[in-house]
């Protein structure tokens, strides 16, 4: 018997896409230091990138100059395979970025500023659905995000539990004043804003018990503790204006709240001061979500927030320094 010989095989050689792209962006450009700046990476990266390229594929791609960058003969070659791969990779990825479905955001609650924030992303991709939910408390909306119920929401993320944050991502969007919602004809109604000191010796509803709420009452209870103030003791949620308005005039607690809350019955809004106390809020959504309305939100915070100023704090907040840290997070 004879030995059977087999076809001698070209060992294969997997190809990062990202290469590619980088490849594409000098072509598409020639000029290192703009094909850098389309691709958000430093010019010594992408050249590094390019040359991985070359020794992987055996061949020079470019011919470069002091003066200019130009495509050899093989990088010619190469630029209509790499412009089909990047091509199906991105449709691909499109594939499965659930981008056709609607978006779903909890806002918390009506009026705030995550409402205008959905607003100007609404009008970034008008093709796309973001549908909007009230369900208040960024803890219960992340575990939410976090078990794939829900896309995006607001709130403060350093009170989440690390191991709940380990799973999201969070873009800061503002410092929030906050303020104290007084039923009515309390005696503080007669003031335009109400110094912490003043609600020394008040019992403040702040949440307490709500499940879905503890990042708020441990930042109440952080903005208290040294001032005389205590935390109203776990209460049945109040749905509703109607039931909130019935529910302030029977238990006359102030609440703790920001400026933007909207109106409720039976209740005036006071900004507090001396000092500012700041409720910190993000913008968080679950890693790895690609979705045009994600990109959309990110871009309507960071449009908002710089036009707002709302990442300024004045020079009398009051914000926890753990809040402070996790608020200069680059993403």
């Amino acid at each position: 018997m004879h030995p059977v010989t087999r076809p001698s095989r070209t060992p294969r050689r997997d190809i990062d896409p990202r290469l590619l792209r980088a490849f594409l962006a000098v072509a598409e450009e020639l000029h290192f230091t703009r094909a850098a700046a389309r691709l958000y990476v430093a010019q010594q990266a992408l050249s590094r990138d390019v040359r991985r390229l070359e020794r992987e594929l055996g061949a020079a791609l470019f011919s470069r100059t002091t003066r200019q960058v130009t495509l050899t003969a093989d990088g010619e070659r190469l630029l209509p395979h790499a412009r089909r791969v990047i091509a199906a990779q991105d449709e691909l990825v499109a594939a499965f970025t659930a981008a056709g479905r609607p978006l779903l955001v909890d806002l918390n609650s009506p009026g705030l500023v995550s409402a205008r924030i959905l607003e100007r992303a609404r009008e970034l991709v008008p093709e796309c659905e973001l549908m909007a939910r009230y369900e208040s408390g960024l803890t219960g909306a992340a575990a939410d995000i976090a078990a794939g119920r829900l896309d995006v929401s607001f709130g403060r993320y350093a009170g989440l539990d690390p191991a709940l944050r380990s799973a999201l991502a969070h873009q800061p969007v503002r410092y929030e004043p906050m303020a104290v919602l007084l039923p009515e004809g309390h005696p503080l109604t007669r003031l335009d804003a109400v110094p912490l000191a003043a609600l020394a010796g008040e019992t403040v509803y702040a949440g307490a018990g709500n499940p879905r709420t503890p990042e708020w009452t441990d930042l109440a209870h952080r903005l208290f503790e040294g001032r005389g103030i205590a935390v109203a003791e776990p209460a049945p949620l109040a749905v509703g204006p109607e039931e909130f308005g019935r529910i302030m005039a029977k238990k006359r607690n102030p609440v703790l709240a920001v400026v933007d809350f909207p109106a409720m019955p039976g209740a005036e809004l006071r900004p507090l001061i001396d000092p500012v106390p700041l409720s910190p809020v993000s913008l968080v959504w679950r890693k790895g979500l690609i979705h045009p309305g994600v990109t959309a939100l990110r871009s309507a915070a960071a449009e908002l927030s710089a036009t707002e100023g709302w990442l300024r704090r004045p020079m009398n907040g009051w914000v926890p320094a753990m809040d402070a840290q996790i608020m200069t997070e680059q993403i």
